[in-house]
């Protein structure tokens, strides 16, 4: 990029994808200016077409600074226009399970953050309290208790197109204990999800547990009962500006599959059920689907972003050259992942 002046943004501790962002950019050494509360009150800053936390204030081609949101393909941009310590790896293989997983943490493990939060009486009431103070902190009391009352009501009933409800939450539920368990043994391999360097996939993965992990009183409990070295990794992940980068940090591609393994077989056995159910009902026009994940019953609306996950990610597979697919395959066969590749 050829500007070195700090990115703009805005975003609060509570939102997983503006310290997924912030994660990410300290990583990379990018600077950046960051808005919270009544900051992002700036005269001449542009509205986003979908008011989405973190927004991002970037030029167009004519100089012109344009809202932008969605952490997945931002980052994508800021690999192509800033050089050196890249978050997404380069070789297809890796890069195409990195999409994958970055997918998991921001599309599927966000169901057990929203979950918790507002499904517990606990992590209600924190929430009610902590949320409006991190945007509003100077704010009057009474106004604060005012605030909180509402995000909490106003979120609680959004529960439901996540697909939080009585129906789901023992699948939410189990499969978070056993993502928990699973990255336990992981961060016991490598420090990383692809072996000594952060990727996209890690800060993706960490921005739900910031929340999961460090934040919310029920799951943060569970976490560190079952897993008190993910609670910690997500610490260590908050700045990661000293962090080596070197390119043989990341693991070889016939490496990936005893690393991943489990993982990946968590994705395929939840997540991509999902998405397929979820783009099967889209496709007959139906607003609710219903379908099985983990042998138990899954309902909620439609989710006509997830749609556009899917398509993402098939279109990335189809891109590949025929023999990275070969090696995609490879390393999903068997685990349930390799069932979104079909038509």
């Amino acid at each position: 990029m050829a500007s070195h002046q700090p990115l703009l943004f805005k975003g609060v501790p509570g939102s997983p994808y503006t310290r997924k962002m912030l994660a990410y950019l300290r990583f990379r050494h990018i600077p950046y200016e960051l808005l919270i509360g009544d900051q992002a009150a700036r005269p001449g800053l542009p509205e986003a077409k979908v008011q989405l936390l973190p927004t991002f204030y970037l030029p167009n081609p004519e100089g012109e600074l344009e809202a932008a949101v969605d952490s997945t393909p931002l980052i994508r941009r800021f690999e192509a226009d800033y050089l050196g310590r890249h978050a997404v790896p380069s070789n297809p293989v890796l890069g195409f399970i990195n999409d994958l997983l970055e997918d998991y943490g921001d599309e599927w493990l966000t169901k057990a953050m929203f979950h918790y939060r507002w499904h517990y009486q606990d992590d209600i009431t924190t929430a009610g309290k902590i949320l409006p103070r991190w945007s509003n902190n100077g704010a009057p009391e009474d106004k604060l208790s005012e605030l909180g009352a509402f995000i909490s009501q106003r979120q609680i009933s959004r529960l439901y197109v996540v697909g939080s409800n009585d129906i789901t939450a023992p699948v939410i539920e189990s499969s978070y204990l056993r993502f928990l368990q699973i990255f336990d043994a992981l961060l016991q391999r490598h420090p990383f999800v692809f072996g000594d360097r952060p990727s996209s996939a890690d800060f993706a993965i960490y921005a739900q547990l910031t929340q999961l992990a460090k934040f919310d009183p029920t799951p943060m409990k569970l976490c560190l009962d079952h897993a008190p070295r993910v609670h910690a990794w997500t610490d260590i992940v908050d700045d990661l500006s000293g962090q080596p980068a070197t390119d043989d940090s990341w693991l070889e591609p016939d490496q990936i599959r005893a690393h991943l393994g489990d993982l990946l077989d968590e994705v395929g056995h939840v997540y991509i059920p999902a998405l397929l159910a979820n783009s099967a009902a889209i496709d007959a026009g139906k607003d609710q689907m219903n379908t099985t994940i983990d042998g138990q019953p899954w309902t909620q609306p439609t989710f006509p972003y997830q749609a556009k996950c899917l398509q993402s990610l098939r279109h990335g597979y189809f891109s590949l050259d025929p023999a990275d697919r070969d090696g995609v395959d490879a390393v999903l066969k068997g685990t349930g992942c390799e069932a979104f590749l079909g038509d």
